[in-house]
């Protein structure tokens, strides 16, 4: 059993890591009206900076993953790492809207290490119920990246401009380069390395791809954020439109949100001892079901008004937190000796369910709360689909103990 402080310590460095790519995604929403007035841009262009930052994002976790099982987690996160600090450096001294979206396109690309490493190197160190402990662990301190993200965005924008929020952001990257350089060991010996030949590479993601038990774990991740996600991106229109707040204001609709996520990481952590992960599954489901029901009757049936319209989110992020870390260690398992592989495939396909969600439902449906509130329904869903059936075809293979390390032979 490995001691408390060193997974502590071990989730703190991974959550470093995984929190650059969303705080990235949440400092600037406050931003939005001054940077569409000062570039002259409408709101499908600004949607594109969320949309082409995730794009980036998904395109180089599938680099990221086979390059770390190649040439270790170590150095290909610094590389990185130092490729995301220019990029926040370009945003900042963007001329105009085409620049801008050049560099958020490299900010995603380089963000993208960070995430996907953090999870295969908690599964290099970590077996069954000891890892989903860890992800517990990084979702409580993960957690508040989302929800201090736009106030220190808002306080940002209040003070010295837009400008100011990329500026922040390229030193928050260097000082996880730092963080990162003095506490990172690396956890993937030579011996344990793979091949990084391109054919050797897309066969890997081929076999991936084709594997029902892994694509239905991760697909259903995809969708069960999806509806968390839609919120995130929508969250410009709500706090300033729909319910007439400030730039200032955005922890109004996060903090509900990450409320949900730390209790849920908490209990996660606590209970992987003694519950399944597939029972934690359905019952993450559950509570996010619930949550989808009072939203849809709130939104139809109540006024506008904050404390309806943003109540069930932390319900929703409750249950998502006692599913993801679940769902993540499930799917790596397939693969225990390609995690890189693995983690890139999950990232990548999250990444673009969250790309298609900020560029095909968010104009339509932030409109009115009655549309979020049917798209976060449809999202649930569907990730409520998969899992049934993944679970209706795999659950014989759950008899095995939740504590191994995962089957060799993933097909």
């Amino acid at each position: 059993m490995t001691p408390a402080h060193s997974r502590w310590r071990i989730a703190l460095l991974m959550t470093a890591l995984a929190m650059l790519a969303p705080f990235t995604l949440d400092t600037y929403l406050p931003s939005f009206p001054d940077i569409a007035a000062e570039f002259g841009a409408g709101p499908a262009a600004m949607q594109q900076t969320l949309s082409l930052y995730l794009l980036g994002f998904a395109a180089m976790t599938l680099v990221y993953g086979p390059l770390s099982d190649a040439f270790g987690r170590r150095p290909v996160v610094l590389v990185a790492l130092i490729g995301y600090v220019l990029a926040s450096i370009g945003c900042a001294l963007a001329p105009n809207m085409e620049v801008f979206l050049a560099m958020r396109v490299a900010q995603g690309m380089s963000a993208g290490a960070g995430t996907v490493i953090a999870r295969a190197l908690v599964r290099d160190l970590y077996a069954g119920n000891e890892a989903q402990r860890v992800i517990g662990m990084m979702m409580m301190m993960f957690g508040a990246a989302p929800a201090v993200a736009p106030i220190i965005g808002g306080l940002l924008q209040d003070l010295a401009g837009w400008r100011s929020v990329f500026v922040f952001l390229s030193f928050l990257g260097l000082a996880v380069w730092v963080l990162t350089l003095k506490r990172m060991p690396e956890t993937l010996p030579p011996i344990a390395r793979v091949s990084i030949a391109p054919r050797f590479v897309l066969g890997s993601y081929w076999g991936a791809i084709r594997n029902p038990r892994f694509m239905g774990l991760t697909l259903a991740f995809a969708c069960a954020f999806g509806g968390m996600f839609l919120y995130i991106a929508a969250s410009p229109e709500i706090i300033y439109r729909l319910l007439g707040y400030g730039a200032t204001d955005f922890w109004r609709l996060f903090l509900p949100l990450i409320f949900g996520i730390v209790l849920g990481g908490w209990l996660s952590g606590r209970l992987a001892d003694r519950v399944p992960p597939a029972r934690m599954v359905m019952a993450g489901l559950s509570l996010m079901g619930l949550a989808v029901l009072v939203n849809l009757a709130q939104a139809h049936w109540l006024p506008v008004h904050p404390v309806p319209a943003l109540g069930p989110l932390p319900l929703y992020s409750l249950g998502l937190a006692l599913l993801m870390p679940n769902l993540t260690v499930l799917a790596l398992d397939c693969y225990p000796y390609q995690r890189g592989m693995a983690s890139a495939v999950q990232t990548f396909l999250q990444l673009v369910g969250n790309s298609l969600v900020a560029a095909l439902m968010v104009a339509p449906l932030a409109r009115h709360l009655a549309g979020l509130a049917a798209g976060m329904a449809v999202l649930w869903l569907s990730a409520l689909a998969l899992w049934g059936l993944w679970w209706w075809r795999y659950r014989v293979t759950l008899s095995i103990d939740p504590r191994s390390t995962g089957p060799e032979n993933p097909a």
